[in-house]
């Protein structure tokens, strides 16, 4: 996809998950994750290129200015959103799927100090709640919600909900959708329609 589509692609996502988004030009000058997950782009690919200290630096520049830390080695999926992304913090190691939206203050992070995989992997449709903590190595499946200030040390399987500390794994119900299916839903009219 072009550098083109792809911002229009995130435009377009930020507007489906969140009523209060106006227009694409206010939202491309004040939505901080918008600035954090453009940033990360450019950080991962120096990154990937392997441009260590630049790609850190540019991380840190974006930290600053939208209080969002993702670290450039994290891989991250498309439509991507981050709401209000104050306090985020997304580790060298984590994976994350598409479609995987994500509160202020949550913290994508690890649990021990060696150099392998020690972030969490969330896979595609994930929602975690504002302040959650997913924590280690851990995968979260497919279609799963994390609630607020919950602490999640394990595994969960797809179309799970994880609330609490420690917190408890459910099976969602079949008729306990999220916002999040239908924005995906949203998304994907609209780019049948351009």
């Amino acid at each position: 996809m072009s550098i083109l589509g792809l911002l229009r692609e995130d435009l377009n996502n930020a507007r489906s998950h969140d009523p209060a988004a106006r227009g694409d030009l206010e939202n491309a000058l004040v939505y901080s994750g918008l600035h954090a997950i453009w940033s990360h782009r450019v950080s991962h690919s120096l990154w990937e290129r392997g441009h260590r200290a630049p790609a850190r630096i540019l991380s840190q520049l974006a930290r600053f200015f939208t209080g969002v830390e993702i670290h450039p080695g994290a891989t991250i999926g498309r439509r991507f959103f981050i709401d209000h992304g104050m306090g985020v913090v997304i580790g060298e190691t984590a994976e994350i799927g598409d479609d995987v939206m994500l509160y202020h203050g949550v913290t994508l992070g690890g649990s021990e100090l060696v150099q392998r995989k020690r972030h969490p992997t969330l896979e595609d449709g994930v929602m975690v709640g504002a302040g959650a903590k997913v924590l280690g190595p851990i995968t979260i499946g497919a279609g799963s919600a994390i609630g607020a200030n919950a602490v999640v040390t394990k595994d969960a399987p797809a179309n799970s909900i994880l609330t609490g500390i420690p917190a408890k794994i459910r099976p969602r119900k079949p008729d306990q959708n999220t916002p999040l299916v239908d924005a995906v839903k949203y998304v994907d009219d609209m780019q049948n329609n351009i």
